[in-house]
């Protein structure tokens, strides 16, 4: 750290405490606030949010005390029956033409677009049978979402029941946000100060903590509304607009403020018309979603990663505040790169308190004119990272310091990289994140063993690297704190299952600099043993997919240095990766070339891989002519679009469920 150790949380919540104390008596007292309200709420929500972190430091006279605290809750999971995407962003109308581009490289002949106002909201699935409502589900991750059925059922826009349109079968999902109308949101704050409790920041927030409340007669309390935008399946619609149509008919709340437009600059100007008006809503928006709006053309343009390709959401330029620099301190990652953070005074921003905001690097700190003390404004990009946007006096001559704040080791700048580096391999800091790296859900998945108990193993001597997580015993694990026999059991049990996960996890799982699960799976998936990927050169590992020159090199040092000395401590101390299954000589598939992409429903991608392979074919991340089929599930990529180019038989998932019954060893 470059200003001074981080003060220890007794002494930054006692600070927090008195500077809350002192801007209450000049709000209330003196009638001469410094801060917004905004400023003063982030305070407040740091000092709880500190509090929450160490119980064993809250006092009765703390500010926080004087107000309710809140309810745990506990929601059981939904899977949705197909997933529910997220969005890409533009922000701009240069950005929102290169998107109407795209699609008319895709889509011949006319096109027309759907606007619908983004409302910001709790997306929200709503799973009717026979035209009854039969479950209630928060978005959650997009697959999995949280039970909340007794509660949306008190919310007076969502039907109990319906009568189905023709088209529609017996089980159906209507997705949507659920939202605060602004006069109710402003009559339940008046209700919380008058208790005595802290009025929500944003309706958003609002809405959110409505809809997850134990009780449900306090959601049916609330008067929140819903707006609904989709339907799946979608039965007889064949466009968006007749999705609309169709949900208001049935009986549910469709936003009114919705249009179709020929063409982009219609879209554009239907954006810009509700930013000047969105004053007069009785909701909050964020933008404007652009949906393609005939559905064959929806298919047509496919999906990208966890988005569609043919929606898009217009937002607002971001929200930004004014805040202070209290301090620039510096990080070091599992692989020794520093990064300076700016660490703020807490401010409201979208919605959201922010007290940090990464800085990158030093160039960056200097371009900008960033400082201790300095006047700064931040917005979240895309509503979501926060970032320094400009400084208001700003100062360039900060340096990175020469000797790392963890170990005190050397730091070097290797050129053309920005970057500065601790070349310490014994960096406490790096040893710790490497380790929560290994363990960790895309790795290793050494279910667990989070930051916390890493962290007491290295303070205990038991660990150093990860292989010597192999040799932990239960006696060794009991001696931890919050580790009782059962916990310490599962543990000694979940690291020993790690033996045996997958190359793919394991090439993840020991940190080679620019490796990330993707492009590990492929590793595994070219050359399918551990032994012919430590022995590939950097020109045979360029043959892969997606490994260029720069990653090729990293790859290849690593395994020559000190990343082939941990491998082979792993398989010494037992580490034995899985390859992936061989094609079945002389299967009813043999020779046959399977390229699979987006997500199946009934299994995962590596399960039907294992599959075809039983029955002798081949699978291939990329596509070329060799291919023989291209299993299509939902958010299907480029895969798709390239495969219709090249001419390759699609199986959708039920075709390829149908190809493997059909094939079914009797």
């Amino acid at each position: 750290m470059t200003e001074g150790a981080e003060p220890d949380p007794a002494e930054r919540i006692a600070r927090l405490r008195a500077e809350i104390v002192r801007h209450e008596d000049l709000y209330y007292g003196a009638d001469e606030p410094e801060l917004t309200d905004a400023q003063f709420d982030a305070l407040f929500v740091d000092l709880r949010e500190l509090e929450a972190l160490h119980p064993e430091l809250i006092s009765a006279d703390s500010p926080t005390q004087r107000v309710g605290g809140r309810a745990a809750t506990h929601f059981a999971k939904v899977r949705h029956s197909s997933p529910m995407l997220s969005l890409q962003n533009a922000f701009d109308p240069d950005e929102i033409r290169a998107f109407d581009a795209r699609v008319r490289r895709v889509i011949d002949g006319p096109l027309t677009y759907v606007c619908e106002l983004k409302i910001d909201g709790l997306a929200i699935s709503l799973t009717y049978r026979g035209g009854g409502l039969v479950q209630a589900a928060t978005r959650g991750d997009g697959r999995v979402g949280e039970d909340v059925t007794p509660n949306l059922r008190g919310v007076a826009s969502v039907p109990e029941r319906i009568i189905p349109l023709p088209g529609l079968p017996e089980r159906f999902e209507v997705r949507g946000e659920v939202y605060f109308p602004l006069p109710a949101f402003a009559d339940l704050n008046r209700e919380m100060v008058e208790g005595g409790r802290p009025p929500f920041m944003n309706p958003r927030n609002a809405a959110a903590g409505s809809v997850r409340q134990i009780d449900a007669t306090v959601t049916a309390s609330r008067k929140l509304s819903t707006y609904m935008y989709t339907l799946d399946p979608s039965g007889a619609a064949g466009s968006q607009w007749e999705v609309l149509e169709n949900l208001a008919q049935m009986g549910f709340l469709v936003n009114p403020n919705r249009a179709r437009f020929d063409s982009i600059e219609g879209v554009i100007d239907f954006h810009q018309r509700w930013f000047e008006h969105r004053a007069e809503l009785d909701h909050q928006i964020d933008g404007v979603v652009v949906k393609v709006d005939r559905h064959d053309q929806q298919m047509e343009l496919g999906f990208v990663t966890r988005s569609p390709r043919w929606a898009i959401a217009l937002k607002y330029a971001a929200e930004q505040v004014e805040t202070q620099v209290e301090s620039i301190q510096v990080y070091v990652g599992r692989t020794g790169v520093l990064t300076p953070v700016a660490h703020l005074r807490p401010v409201i921003v979208g919605g959201v308190v922010v007290r940090n905001a990464t800085l990158h690097n030093e160039q960056l700190v200097n371009e900008k004119g960033v400082y201790a003390g300095a006047t700064v404004v931040v917005q979240r990009a895309g509503d979501v990272i926060p970032e320094v946007v400009s400084v208001l006096d700003p100062k360039p001559g900060w340096t990175m310091p020469e000797r790392c704040p963890q170990c005190g080791g050397e730091v070097v700048r290797e050129e053309p990289y920005v970057a500065h580096r601790c070349i310490n391999p014994f960096c406490p800091a790096q040893r710790l994140e490497r380790l929560i790296h290994f363990a960790s859900r895309g790795a290793m998945n050494i279910d667990g063993l989070g930051p916390a108990t890493l962290a007491q193993l290295i303070a205990s001597a038991m660990i150093d690297d990860p292989s010597d997580l192999y040799a932990l015993s239960q006696e060794q694990l009991v001696r931890l704190e919050h580790h009782a026999l059962k916990s310490a059991q599962k543990l000694v049990a979940e690291i020993e299952r790690s033996r045996s996960a997958s190359l793919g996890r394991f090439l993840c799982a020991i940190g080679i600099p620019q490796v990330g699960e993707a492009t590990a799976v492929l590793l595994a998936s070219h050359f399918e043993t551990l032994e012919r990927i430590r022995a590939a050169t950097a020109e045979g590992l360029q043959e892969v997919e997606g490994i260029g020159p720069s990653m090729a090199s990293e790859i290849a040092r690593f395994f020559s240095t000190e990343g082939g000395k941990l491998v082979d401590r792993l398989l010494a101390a037992g580490v034995r990766p899985a390859s992936p299954s061989r094609p079945a000589p002389g299967g009813p598939l043999d020779g046959l070339r399977f390229v699979f992409t987006g997500s199946l429903e009934t299994m995962s991608r590596p399960q039907a891989e294992a599959r075809v392979r039983a029955l002798g074919a081949r699978t291939s991340s990329s596509i070329s002519a060799r291919t023989d089929y291209v299993v299509v599930g939902s958010e299907a990529g480029s895969k798709l679009e390239r495969s219709r180019r090249l001419e390759i038989p699609i199986l959708d998932e039920a075709a390829f469920l149908e190809l493997l019954e059909s094939h079914r060893q009797p």
